[in-house]
């Protein structure tokens, strides 16, 4: 950090300090949500979310080639398989927008280009097959159909819009990485490598599995009754890989990567949930803005209420499956079905604390444009949808 930047730092939190009225029962209620939220966080979301992306971030720097990352991410790949991977991959990872973040960082800093790699970041938390299906079983199909054509064509248009923005940048990255030799893991082969990623992958899926609204039935319900114990297994599986496939010097490099990404977005993440938390509070609980606002303004389906809706969904933070029953309140509280789906489909892809993160890699003019394009994008296809 650099000193200009801890004396701004110092600066801001004396005047904070100083005339913030914390004798108002509003801003007391508000800063008591905002650690609350970070509470609520730490336990649910930590553990099983964040520090398991962090391990497959970290295996993902060390143990994955560049040469294989340009393969089906660079700037120079072929498109259709560089979007459909990108695009599909929330299928498979039910993240939310926090826990996304380590995985990004470690895809585009391992040579990804931009356009895949945003990708990726919107599809991981936007494309929730459990999800979508929640959707549309309790807010109606109509609305799970069009969240899910949503997402996928927001993945792909949100990296070909950054794609094409940041061309530039793309192309100077691939002139640094034309002659970056092909570090391939010694002794195991690529299948090895990629056992072991999407053993830490399912450890991932199988430790944030989510529980089922109640009464239902079928396959969720048994998967979250055997999460712990598929979970369990999972981390033998891994263990054995570890002693057998990987050696001590690689173990450690392991280790020191996730432990780099770690302390490259806990700060950022920490602090972008405690301004969420005093914002907005969480659901069910007022804070500073208070929810009766957000409804009131996201009423009909006029520009100003899509755009509103989208503009809040990308402000909020939703943990995975947690946007569906808040919209669910909103909507009985007379939030439009357009400004519905914009919440749906800028909310769980964007946050606060997301977009911090997403500042500290991308930088300020890629944050600000990634999110811009999914606001408008959102904001659009909740007018089209609201118009049916």
């Amino acid at each position: 950090m650099k000193e200009r930047t801890k004396l701004l730092l110092i600066i801001f939190t004396y005047v904070v300090c100083y005339y913030v009225p914390w004798d108002s029962q509003t801003i007391r209620q508000s800063g008591l949500e905002a650690f609350m939220m970070l509470q609520e966080y730490a336990r649910e979301h930590v553990l099983t979310c964040l520090i398991p992306a962090f391990f497959i971030a970290g295996a993902i720097s060390v143990f994955v080639s560049q040469a294989s990352v340009l393969k089906y991410f660079g700037a120079t790949a072929k498109k259709i398989l560089s979007y459909s991977v990108a695009s599909i991959s929330g299928t498979v990872l039910a993240v939310c927008s926090c826990t996304v973040l380590p995985l990004f960082a470690g895809i585009y800093m391992r040579g990804a280009g931009i356009g895949p790699a945003t990708a990726f970041l919107y599809s991981g938390p936007a494309i929730n097959v459990l999800a979508i299906v929640l959707t549309a079983r309790i807010l109606g199909w109509e609305l799970g159909l069009a969240r899910a054509i949503g997402a996928v064509l927001f993945a792909v248009l949100t990296g070909l819009l950054m794609a094409f923005f940041f061309r530039k940048d793309d192309e100077a990255r691939i002139k640094g990485e034309m002659y970056l030799p092909d570090e391939e893991a010694k002794g195991r082969t690529l299948t090895q490598d990629a056992i072991f990623i999407f053993t830490m992958v399912f450890i991932l899926i199988f430790a944030a599995f989510a529980r089922p609204a109640s009464g239902s039935t079928g396959l969720w319900p048994l998967i979250f009754a055997m999460k712990w114990y598929i979970t369990g297994a999972l981390l033998i599986v891994l263990a054995l890989m570890l002693k057998r496939w990987f050696i001590k010097e690689e173990r450690v490099a392991w280790v020191q990567s996730t432990w780099g990404f770690m302390k490259q977005i806990f700060p950022l993440l920490g602090a972008g949930v405690l301004v969420a938390g005093f914002m907005l509070g969480r659901p069910g609980h007022p804070a500073l803005i208070p929810e009766h606002y957000i409804q009131s303004l996201a009423g009909g389906n006029s520009l100003w209420a899509n755009l509103f809706a989208s503009v809040a969904g990308a402000l909020m933070y939703f943990a995975t499956l947690t946007e569906v029953p808040i919209l669910q309140g909103l909507i009985g509280s007379g939030m439009g079905k357009g400004p519905a789906l914009a919440l749906l489909l800028a909310g769980p892809a964007l946050s606060l604390p997301n977009m911090l993160v997403i500042g500290g890699v991308l930088g300020v003019k890629k944050t600000t444009a990634f999110c811009s394009i999914i606001v408008v994008l959102s904001t659009i296809a909740g007018m089209l949808y609201g118009a049916i």
